[in-house]
């Protein structure tokens, strides 16, 4: 925020660059993590919001699919909430490795006008019309990706299997000084 208004200062492009990469090394993490377990154990129903690992990560995937569509105009496929979009991991693998993509590529074109402005939407899930600053959409997305790896944390953790550091500040490529 700036320091005279309540508006948001727009020089978010460099931070949601830094989130597309943390969720791209996050993502991996979690694939690989998860990757360890038999396909039983991954669609086992542990009481988790969505279940199992698998359905934790077939959501993730779904609602990134969801605001990236309202953000780039470009059509992905969802089948509504808490529904699989796959039930082979190594396909649901793939897709999600190549949203990621897509949100690194579209967080290289962001712009503070493009930002400050507001989004307007139809929820699928009860049709009704909304309006929000973008800046706090985008935010958003990349909020929810972190709340339901955590989740995944959690269920790959009691499972015996580690991650690793998921801490922002400790991404491999932060050299000491590096501030993008």
């Amino acid at each position: 925020m700036t320091r005279d208004t309540d508006e948001p200062d727009m020089g978010f492009p460099v931070l949601y660059r830094r989130m597309a990469a943390y969720n791209a090394l996050m993502t991996e993490r979690v694939y690989a993590a998860a990757g360890q377990l038999s396909d039983a154990e991954r669609k086992a129903d542990k009481g988790a919001f969505f279940r199992s690992v698998h359905s934790t990560l077939n959501h993730i995937l779904f609602a990134d699919r969801a605001w990236m569509g309202r953000f780039t105009g470009r059509s992905y496929e969802i089948k509504g909430m808490g529904v699989d979009l796959y039930e082979d991991f190594e396909a649901l693998k793939a897709a999600h490795l190549a949203m990621c993509g897509d949100i690194s590529a579209f967080c290289e074109e962001l712009t503070p006008k493009w930002l400050a402005g507001d989004l307007q939407w139809t929820s699928g899930m009860d049709g009704i019309a909304r309006s929000r600053p973008r800046w706090l959409l985008v935010t958003h997305m990349f909020n929810h990706q972190t709340h339901h790896r955590g989740q995944l944390s959690t269920l790959l953790t009691q499972a015996g299997i580690d991650i690793g550091v998921t801490d922002l500040p400790f991404m491999p490529d932060l050299a000491e000084g590096d501030t993008t």
